[in-house]
């Protein structure tokens, strides 16, 4: 990624915003190491302590995540999402719980809003899905599980709940990837009755849909705790 050498007026904001851009193009993607700081000092034409600033800044705001001994990482797109990653923590009960707050919801006016074009677009994301699955490629079937639901919450045409959803996407696809990992056998979940309930307009169902994997794998969760 060639960063723009920096005025001398501004320096660590500047490299923030460079930063920032960097990750929000996907430049740096979430959950990839960006350059050391050597690298970085030369590609701006700043010192060292311009650099550290900058990151400290993004790692305070949530984008990134320092792993001593292990270099830096991409943690989140934007400071939203990365406050919203705090907030929700890593504990894999309350991301299903948001999930089922914003999806059910998200599903009940896609069934009414979407579109011909959005509907087209949702039946190749869970085509794509699927396929993935089956084929065992669960990194970039879990990417495109992550897409199909928030294509889905797009599809309500409410552009608050959206934008909500939107800052959710790490958490989202972290939620995804462990329910993957902890039960492989949901891997490939069926989300054919959700995509039938928004095909045929029927709001009621899309959000029984919607709330019913999520639930599923609540209560899946419960029992291996009791385990």
């Amino acid at each position: 990624m060639p960063l723009a050498t920096t005025r001398r007026t501004g320096l660590v904001d500047q490299v923030i915003e460079q930063m920032r851009t960097a990750i929000a193009t996907a430049e740096w993607k979430v959950g990839e190491r960006i350059p050391t700081e050597p690298e970085l000092v030369s590609a701006l034409g700043v010192g060292r302590n311009t650099v550290r600033e900058a990151v400290r800044a993004l790692a305070h705001a949530g984008l990134l995540e320092v792993r001593q001994g292990d270099g830096t990482f991409v943690r989140a797109t934007s400071e939203f999402s990365g406050a919203l990653r705090r907030l929700v923590g890593s504990e894999l009960r309350e991301v299903l719980q948001v999930r089922r707050t914003l999806e059910v919801e998200g599903a009940r006016l896609a069934a009414t809003n979407r579109t011909d074009d959005e509907l087209r677009d949702l039946t190749t994301l869970l085509t794509d899905r699927e396929r993935l699955m089956q084929a065992r490629d669960y990194e970039v079937g879990v990417d495109k599980d992550a897409e199909f639901h928030l294509a889905v919450v797009r599809c309500s045409h409410n552009t608050l709940l959206a934008e909500l959803y939107q800052g959710l996407t790490e958490v989202v696809r972290a939620s995804v990837a462990a329910t993957v990992r902890e039960t492989p056998h949901k891997a490939n979940i069926d989300h054919r009755g959700l995509l039938e309930a928004i095909t045929h307009r029927d709001p009621d169902r899309a959000a029984a849909e919607a709330a019913g994997f999520l639930d599923e794998l609540l209560a899946e969760l419960d029992r291996s705790e009791d385990l």
